[in-house]
Parts: C-alpha cells; structure tokens; sequence
C-alpha cells in the first residue's frame, strides 16, 4: 500500500461521520428544531410584515383604534391609583401597586389596539429597509394619526373620571388624592428627568415589541414584566403620563401649560428610546449579517 493511499485512510479514520453528530430521529429533530429560539433575522422579518401591514392601513382604521388604545390605557392610571389608595403609604408598597400599570397594557397589546411608542419600532423597520420620502410620508401618518388618537382618548378618560359623580361615590378620598399625586409628580419633574424617564420607557417598550411574536404563551408574562418595570422605575409614557397628567390639570390648579412641559420631554424621550435603542440597533444586527436586505 503507497505512503498516499495510507494517509487518505488515516484521515478519513480521523475525521467523525458527518450522520453520526445527531442520534435523534426525523420527529426529534423537528421538536429540537421547535425549541431552538429564532434567530434575530426571523423576529425582523415577522416585525418587518406586520409593519408593512400597518402602513397599508387606512387613517381612519388607524385613529379609531389609537382612540381605543387611549382609552383603554385609562385602566393603567385607574389601577395604579387605586392600589396605591388601599394600601398604606409604606416603602414596599410600589412593589405591589405597579402590577396596577399593567393592566392598560395588557389590555391595548393583546387586543391588537394601535399604540404611539409600540410604533416607534415597527414603521421604522421599512423606513430604514427601504428609506424614501414615500415610507417616511406613510410613517409620519401612522405616527401623526395614532398620537392624536392615543391623547384624544387620553383626555376623555381623564375628563369622565374626573366629572363623573358616580365614581365619587364608589371610591374613597384616598383612591382621588392618589390618581392626583401621580400626575403632579410627574408636573414636578424637570425637562431632563423627564427625557432620561421617557428613553427608558421607550426603550423598554420597544423591546417588548420586539419580543412578542415568537413569546407564544409567554406574551402575558413579557407584557407585565416590562411594563411593571416601567411602572416601578415611574418612567415617563407620553401616553399614560398625559392621562396623568391631564387628570391633574382638570381637578388641581396645575395649568394645561405644565402639561405640555411633561408631554414634550416626554415623546421624544420615548421616540429616541424606540427608534434609536431597538429599532436601529436591531436593524443593524440583520442588516450587518447579511449583503442586502430585500426592499419588500
């Protein structure tokens, strides 16, 4: 036998056998295949598609339900003030009355309702995909349309609350000095701590965006962990702040001028936190993995 044919053999005896890696069957492959988390380039694509669905929409879709998502984010200042109003002002006591911020949230998202900073990451991912004056005009409307929305829907719950008589009778003096003290805190904030309070929200609400088309039967858990979070850190959401907020103004003798004092640190504070944290960052992480992305 030649000197050649020997080191052929040796290396072939070297080398495992490309089938001998995986002892698993053709239906254990696809149950470890199911289990695999989904790469980054999967997530965008399904964020990506959905986005492509909510430019499409018409205006008039896209208002009536931010006016829902405004409306329905009332039920996060309702249960954050009324947790904090039934339990002692004690140090501990923001670890339970944040599960309270929640609960909006859970309603908005899981009810499929159009929600301002949940788009500071969707509508961003065609823009910088296919970046054209076209996509950004359909951008701004989605933006401009469900903003509105949102704050119109915002203003109307802090109004009912705030004049409605029924609910003086239901609810204790606590449970009203507590939905006060939560927008005057943030009327009390500096155009700074307000931003740096906006960015993290934004940045964690995006994220969460990020998070849930592959969360399954985790989506709950995500919704409440991220938005405690935001809720306990009493980071500032240009929406749920204004109804905050707009509840103060109404009932206190704060002026609607303080108002815009929060709410404009606020959204771009939240702006910079989703389009800038999360939607640039993940696109940069696909984008850089691949020679191109497809415009469509």
């Amino acid at each position: 036998m030649s000197t050649k044919s020997s080191n052929v053999e040796a290396q072939q005896e070297s080398e495992p056998e490309e089938d001998a890696e995986s002892s698993l069957n053709e239906e254990e492959e696809e149950q470890a295949r199911e289990r695999t988390a989904p790469a980054a380039a999967v997530i965008y694509e399904a964020i990506f598609k959905e986005a492509k669905d909510e430019l499409n929409r018409p205006t008039q879709a896209l208002f009536w339900s931010g006016l829902a998502a405004g409306l329905s984010l009332g039920f996060s200042f309702l249960g954050l003030g009324l947790l904090k109003g039934m339990l002692p002002d004690a140090s501990w006591a923001p670890l339970i009355t944040s599960f309270g911020y929640t609960i909006g949230f859970l309603v908005v998202i899981l009810g499929r309702q159009q929600l301002f900073t949940e788009n500071t990451l969707k509508p961003i991912l065609p823009l910088l995909r296919k970046p054209s004056l076209a996509v950004l005009s359909d951008v701004l409307r989605l933006w401009g349309t469900v903003l509105l929305a949102n704050l119109i829907g915002a203003l109307i719950l802090a109004f009912v609350v705030s004049r409605t008589a029924l609910f003086s009778e239901m609810w204790t003096p606590e449970i009203f000095a507590a939905l006060l003290a939560s927008g005057e805190h943030f009327l009390e904030l500096s155009f700074v701590s307000t931003f740096v309070g906006g960015i993290f929200a934004g940045w964690l609400l995006a994220l969460m965006v990020w998070m849930l088309p592959y969360a399954e039967k985790e989506k709950v858990l995500i919704i409440v962990v991220i938005t405690y979070l935001i809720g306990l850190g009493g980071f500032a959401h240009c929406v749920v702040g204004s109804i905050e907020t707009m509840y103060a103004v109404i009932v206190g003798p704060a002026s609607w001028g303080s108002y815009i004092a929060f709410f404009v640190p606020a959204l771009l504070g939240n702006i910079v936190g989703g389009v800038l944290l999360v939607a640039v960052l993940n696109h940069a992480q696909v984008a850089s993995g691949r020679h191109t992305l497809p415009s469509e």
